[in-house]
């Protein structure tokens, strides 16, 4: 959204947020004169309660309430009006390390401690995806024309197993002759097996494509997309790949007490666990180690928050969910996800899902275990 916020808006949407998430109650401009030192009057409270709510930021439930954050107010509080809390973040590793203290523990054990301890500081319900296979390598990979303005690309993987998926040819591609661009396939499958044969999809997923070489820039996209496409074919849907905890204490909190919503959200959880596996495990996001002093930005790059409508399962439309990945030797292989209601304490969420994603990284990783 283009609007500009300024010093004294900033201060008044921040201040209704967080009246908003300590009560779940319409927010008055006397509530933030009395609980919030702003040093502005109700008149001015209320003047910038209207601009807020033109912008889209707030909006009254009815006539002569209160203000309510929108999903774009949450938005912009997420993005500009936040620090993510590093006293929360060292509370987390401290409990993570207690629970898990002592050798020999399987990667399973590590994730249910930290699926536990997540839901019992936070209060959400917590996920985490079990970590995916690096095993399966690439043997072969082949791309070739197939229907007008498609490729077919086929993957041979070491184990023999076979996937295709077809794909789009590039705008930008210079016009050629059928001949010339069979041949130009060929070049770039086989510059395309000189540099993924042997790796794990994981570790091509890793790969940055900008750095194509400069006769292969206008494939770019077209390659990075592709293996983000066979990762999703190839992604394990079964119910035991995620662990969930904590349903029950945050189906308490009053934006879950319509039964209709409950029942759609357990719905969710219990059994279409294939949806929420694609929705939170994002191999794209940056790797981990951004430090307590980076930026917003810079710390955001690694995270995905999902506020409200921007959920595209609509069962989850009434919360937020917040995700990462946890990674083995820089390699994302698992996602650790929280889901509450919109009214969450996004300060101490954002830094409980780094700080236990960062944690299991290190548990799980090559010199951990050695």
């Amino acid at each position: 959204m283009s609007f500009d916020l300024n010093q004294r808006h900033q201060q008044i949407l921040r201040a209704t947020i967080r009246q908003y998430i300590s009560t779940a109650e319409p927010v008055g401009s006397k509530t933030l004169v009395d609980g919030y030192n702003l040093n502005i009057s109700p008149a001015t409270i209320r003047n910038g309660f209207a601009t807020l709510e033109k912008a889209g930021f707030l909006y009254q439930p009815h006539t002569s309430a209160g203000r309510i954050p929108s999903d774009s107010g949450y938005r912009v509080y997420v993005d500009r009006l936040i620090q993510p809390s590093s006293t929360i973040g060292r509370q987390v590793e401290g409990l993570l390390a207690d629970k898990l203290d002592g050798d020999g523990w399987s990667v399973e054990a590590i994730l249910r401690g930290a699926v536990e301890v997540l839901a019992s500081l936070s209060g959400y319900i917590t996920m985490i995806t079990l970590p995916q296979s690096r095993r399966s390598t690439v043997k072969h990979i082949q791309i070739v024309r197939s229907e007008a303005s498609k490729m077919m690309v086929i993957v041979v993987w070491d184990s023999y197993e076979t996937q295709s998926i077809s794909i789009q040819q590039p705008q930008d591609l210079p016009t050629l002759d059928e001949e010339l661009f069979d041949r130009e396939l060929q070049v770039l499958s086989n510059f395309l097996n000189s540099k993924l044969r042997g790796r794990s999809l994981l570790e091509v997923l890793k790969l940055d494509w900008s750095e194509l070489d400069r006769q292969f820039q206008q494939y770019v996209d077209l390659v990075s997309n592709l293996f983000v496409d066979l990762s999703r074919q190839a992604k394990p849907i079964h119910s035991s790949q995620i662990m969930i905890w904590g349903i029950s204490e945050v189906l308490g909190q009053p934006e879950f007490s319509q039964l209709q919503q409950v029942k759609t959200l357990l719905h969710l959880l219990e059994s279409e666990q294939d949806k929420i596996w694609e929705l939170i495990f994002n191999p794209h996001l940056n790797s981990p180690n951004i430090s307590a002093t980076s930026s917003l930005e810079s710390r955001q790059s690694k995270l995905e928050i999902r506020i409200g409508t921007e959920n595209p399962l609509k069962p989850m439309q009434a919360c937020t969910l917040i995700s990462t990945n946890y990674h083995q030797d820089s390699i994302p292989v698992g996602s650790v996800g929280l889901l509450g209601p919109k009214r969450m304490l996004y300060e101490d969420a954002i830094a409980l899902v780094e700080s236990a994603a960062d944690y299991i990284s290190a548990a799980i990783s090559q010199d951990r275990s050695e």
